[in-house]
């Protein structure tokens, strides 16, 4: 059974870095706006419901990461690793998705890319409603 999180939502990344490392995985409604997440390393979590909005995540990997319904709006995503991830939802808006891995990962009618980009063509893979 899995341990149910009745917490305030995680708020600095200092916290999400340390609860990670202990085993949680997670992170839903996570509110790191702004945050710098350059590089780390949260694969596998679930951050469904997050605001990542606007925040570095530079080289992070997130492979296999729940980001449904996740706001990364003008997030900075610069290589970073989403393959398998669940996109469901999301909005990615204005997100700089040079050189980001999207092989495999799973998007919805709903999840809202940047204008110029062609998820398919990355490999982001279209699931029926």
């Amino acid at each position: 059974m899995s341990e149910i999180n009745y917490q305030q939502p995680i708020n600095t990344v200092a916290t999400l870095l340390e609860k990670y490392a202990q085993g949680q995985r997670d992170f839903i409604r996570a509110e790191l706006g702004d945050a710098d997440l350059q590089g780390v390393n949260l694969k596998g979590s679930d951050l469904s419901y997050a605001d990542l909005s606007a925040a570095n995540l530079r080289g992070a990997n997130l492979r296999g990461t729940d980001l449904s319904y996740c706001d990364l709006s003008q997030a900075d995503l610069t290589d970073a690793d989403l393959r398998g991830s669940l996109l469901m939802s999301a909005n990615l808006r204005q997100a700089n998705l040079q050189g980001t891995k999207l092989e495999k990962a799973d998007c919805d009618h709903n999840t809202h890319f940047p204008p110029d980009f062609n998820p398919i063509q990355a490999g982001v893979q279209m699931k029926p409603e």
